[in-house]
């Protein structure tokens, strides 16, 4: 009896658990359809990103994506429970 190893497949935020050589041949069918995939094949898993199209049509809108992000007591906040007013966002990287 053989064993069949499994493949991840990350895309949309969903992560599915296929036969490795199913998985292989979506991220290969993704990648052919113009989205950027990322494939480790030692670990048996590929990442799926959006196409340049989707990418274009979501700048295209000038709208932010949501996103929650905690303050310095803790307290988690969603962009979108601030629809309507204005929000200063400030950014820090160290590098």
């Amino acid at each position: 009896m053989t064993e069949t190893r499994s493949f991840t497949i990350l895309d949309g935020g969903r992560a599915t658990t296929v036969a490795e050589a199913e998985g292989a041949a979506l991220a290969k069918r993704a990648e052919v359809g113009g989205r950027p995939v990322a494939l480790d094949l030692d670990e048996r898993a590929a990442y799926l990103g959006i196409s340049a199209a989707e990418r274009a049509k979501s700048l295209a809108s000038l709208e932010a994506p949501d996103f929650t992000l905690p303050d310095l007591d803790g307290q988690m906040h969603s962009l979108s429970q601030q629809r309507g007013t204005k929000v200063l966002l400030v950014a820090y990287a160290s590098w």
